[in-house]
């Protein structure tokens, strides 16, 4: 479990020299809610990472991973995590839209098919001719087409019925649905947790299966970083810290977790952040690179990939929807 006494600590080296060091508010719209993969960023918190960078951040659930991107461009949020495939489309309809991605977090993406074996679906052949549910907003809906395609499923021969996000998960369990959309570490454990056995749920992996796409990355507002860099880089500092704690004591990390959500069951939530890195962050890329990072050749191939199912109003440009210059020119390691 990780120790907490270095809050205090950090907070008087605040006040000294009368305050110089003030703490700068920064507001962190995530995407989704304060599930396990959320706890490296409350470990920041907890173990003073960000009180060391001068910050003081609140962090704010999210309702889907495109909750937090107009969150960002208004400018009500400095910082966000979102799903960067939707960053590029929105960008490509919003192109005046101050917001870009800084730091990958998910260099797989978490987006999957999961179902039920005795249901009939185990392969995206099997989609065909099944009842598939899917969010509107979900970040894995969004890029279903993109799957489909790459899998030559006729869409016609599946039926899609819209779900909401509570509903989801319930409606595989009880039948409704053959199939839902979504990321790895919640639907999978979500099904399971209402009564599924595990030997009968089915998780297909769409970066497995033609999709060449990053996931979830910190965003900012380009006004703000531009006029406060330094709390930008301070910010992934702090993040990348919390991210290498939590790689090295999952289960550590997950009491700073259960402070903001006593509801959640802690061993639930310590498989999905397992899940979560295993499947989605320390991938063989990252283990060589560092985290927060991108290939260039990659995220163009993504946007070529995007292209072939959404049809963009402009001309994609790459160099608008990342940039690493905000962070260090040593990379973050996390082993």
């Amino acid at each position: 479990m990780f120790h907490r006494t270095i809050l205090p600590a950090a907070a008087a080296a605040l006040t000294l020299t009368g305050g110089a060091l003030a703490q700068t508010s920064v507001d962190f719209a995530l995407d989704w809610k304060f599930e396990g993969p959320a706890a490296p960023y409350f470990v920041a918190i907890d173990e003073g990472y960000f009180a060391e960078e001068g910050l003081e951040v609140e962090i704010t659930a999210g309702s889907g991973s495109l909750d937090a991107i107009p969150k960002v461009a208004t400018g009500a949020f400095p910082v966000g995590f979102a799903d960067i495939n939707s960053l590029i489309r929105f960008l490509d309809q919003n192109p005046d839209a101050p917001v870009t991605a800084v730091m990958m977090i998910y260099d797989a993406p978490p987006f999957s098919i999961v179902g039920r074996k005795s249901l009939g679906v185990e392969k995206p052949a099997d989609l065909e001719g099944s009842v598939l549910g899917a969010p509107p907003p979900d970040g894995a809906w969004a890029q279903f087409p993109i799957f489909a395609a790459e899998n030559e499923l006729d869409m016609d021969k599946i039926t899609v019925e819209p779900v909401g996000f509570p509903t989801r998960e319930p409606m595989l369990a009880e039948g409704n649905v053959d199939a839902v959309t979504g990321y790895n570490f919640s639907s999978y454990l979500n099904t399971a947790r209402l009564g599924v056995p595990e030997d009968d749920i089915s998780v297909i992996m769409m970066s497995d299966h033609g999709v060449d796409l990053y996931g979830n990355a910190v965003i900012v507002n380009t006004e703000y970083a531009a006029e406060n860099p330094e709390v930008i880089e301070g910010f992934l500092r702090a993040v990348a810290k919390g991210w290498k704690a939590a790689i090295a004591d999952p289960a550590g990390a997950i009491p700073s977790l259960m402070e903001r959500n006593p509801a959640a069951d802690a061993d639930l939530e310590t498989r999905r952040l397992e899940l979560a890195i295993e499947g989605n962050v320390m991938t063989d890329w990252v283990k060589e690179n560092g985290l927060g990072g991108i290939d260039p050749a990659r995220l163009d191939s993504a946007v070529q990939q995007i292209g072939t199912v959404y049809e963009f109003q402009n001309a994609p440009d790459p160099a608008a929807y990342f940039t690493d210059e905000y962070l260090p020119d040593e990379p973050f390691m996390m082993e």
